[in-house]
């Protein structure tokens, strides 16, 4: 089982991801509000993030962090699919995503399990 971290950056892409991602197989995932450090940073409008933050993006203030419990066999479904709804993680300002090893995993997360 891993844990996937997707920092979202297209945001306006979220419940494309939520529902592609359930037609694979994915049911639970946590969504946060997140502000990368460029964008923390540029709260000093002397500052290089400030002026660089303009030029990528100056309508979005913040980001969302996705996180998932997922089996390994859905890990590189779950890659693709992510990659294919944002256009493609290469492409700048979109996101970053990550894959974690759990350990262990206490809970239960619905009777389905």
């Amino acid at each position: 089982m891993q844990m996937l971290v997707l920092v979202l950056n297209k945001t306006e892409k979220l419940d494309d991801i939520l529902k592609a991602l359930l037609d694979i197989g994915i049911r639970g995932a946590t969504i946060l509000e997140s502000t990368g450090m460029a964008r923390a940073l540029d709260r000093d409008e002397l500052s290089i993030f400030g002026s660089l933050r303009m030029v990528v993006d100056k309508d979005r203030e913040t980001s969302k962090t996705i996180f998932m419990a997922v089996q390994n066999s859905l890990v590189e479904k779950a890659r693709e699919t992510i990659d294919e709804v944002v256009g493609g993680l290469c492409r700048p300002d979109t996101g970053v995503l990550i894959g974690l090893p759990i350990n262990f995993f206490d809970g239960k997360v619905s009777e389905d399990d």
